[in-house]
C-alpha cells in the first residue's frame, strides 16, 4: 500500500498538537499509519513521489532559520552534520574535566569551534529543537542535499529522550539517507529497539583505550595504537570509507591525536 502525500498531511497530530493543510504530521503518525494499512495490505512506504513532494512543501530558507540558521559541513566528512555546544554535553561534560577521558582535550572546545560567531550559532542550534516544526525542518533540510550520509552532532551531544526521539523521527523522514549518531549518554541502550533502521548509534567508550561495552550492537573507541579509522593514514579525511555508517561493524577504533 503506497500512502499519498495529500493522505500524510491530513494524518492526526501527536495529541494535543493542532492540525494545519499543508503541514506534517510527527512520524509516530507515519508509524500508526504503517501499522493501520498492515490490516489491508502486506506492504506500506513512503515512495520517491511523496518523498519528492515532502521535500518541496517547506522552503529552505524557511528551514533554516527554524534550525537556528545552518547545517555544519565538517571537513573530513563525506556529507553533513549539524553542530551544538560541547560545553552542554551532559556526559560529555563531566568527562571533559577527567583526564585520560576521550572528551578532556575536546575539538570542539578549541580551535574554530570557540569563536563567538560559532558558539552563537550551536546555541542557536540547541534552543532551536524545543520547536515544534524542528523534525520537519530538519528532514527538509537532509533530503534536499546530494550526499547519502549525515553525522549527527560533529559538536555536542543528545539532550534528552525528547531530542532523541526527534531525532528518531527525523531518520524516518528520510529514509534514502544514511544517518550515525555517536554518543556517550548510555542512557539511550534502553531506547534501541525503536531506532529508525537507517541510523546507527555508537557509544563511545568514555575513557582513550578503554574498551567499548560488548552489549552495545555498535560503538566506538579512542586508542593510542593502532584502530581500524583509516583517516589518520589519509589525511584526516574519510575519502571513500563509510564505516561509522555500516551497521555490521561492531566497533570503530580512532587514533587518538
Amino acid at each position: 500500500m503506497q500512502v499519498t502525500f495529500k493522505e500524510v498531511r491530513t494524518t492526526s497530530y501527536r495529541s494535543g498538537t493542532s492540525q494545519r493543510a499543508g503541514h506534517r504530521p510527527q512520524a509516530a503518525s507515519f508509524k500508526q499509519q504503517a501499522a493501520s494499512a498492515k490490516l489491508q495490505a502486506s506492504s506500506f512506504k513512503l515512495d520517491k513521489k511523496v518523498l519528492k513532494d515532502y521535500i518541496g512543501y517547506m522552503k529552505t530558507d524557511e528551514a533554516l532559520k527554524i534550525i537556528g540558521g545552518s547545517l555544519s559541513k565538517p571537513s573530513k566528512m563525506p556529507g553533513w552534520s549539524i553542530g551544538l555546544p560541547a560545553k552542554e554535553c551532559k556526559t560529555g561534560g563531566k568527562l571533559q574535566k577527567v583526564p585520560g577521558s576521550v572528551c578532556h582535550d575536546c575539538y570542539a572546545l578549541k580551535g574554530c569551534y570557540v569563536f563567538k560567531v560559532v558558539q552563537d550559532a550551536q546555541y542557536r542550534r540547541l534552543a532551536a529543537i524545543k520547536r515544534p516544526d524542528w523534525v520537519d525542518a530538519m528532514a527538509h533540510l537532509i533530503n534536499s542535499k546530494k550526499p547519502d550520509v549525515f553525522r549527527w552532532h560533529d559538536s555536542g551531544d543528545v539532550q534528552d529522550l525528547d531530542h532523541l526521539m526527534k531525532i528518531y523521527e527525523v531518520c524516518e523522514l528520510t529514509p534514502t539517507k544514511r544517518h550515525w549518531l555517536p554518543t556517550r549518554e548510555a542512557w539511550i541502550k534502553d531506547h534501541l529497539a525503536s531506532k529508525p533502521t537507517n541510523l546507527v548509534i555508537r557509544f563511545s567508550a568514555p575513557m582513550v583505550d578503554q574498551r567499548a561495552p560488548a552489549s552495545w550492537p555498535n560503538s566506538s573507541e579512542v586508542v593510542t595504537e593502532g584502530g581500524n579509522c583509516p583517516s589518520s593514514k589519509q589525511g584526516n579525511q574519510c575519502l571513500d570509507c563509510r564505516a561509522c555508517w555500516d551497521p555490521s561493524i561492531k566497533t570503530i577504533q580512532y587514533k587518538a591525536h
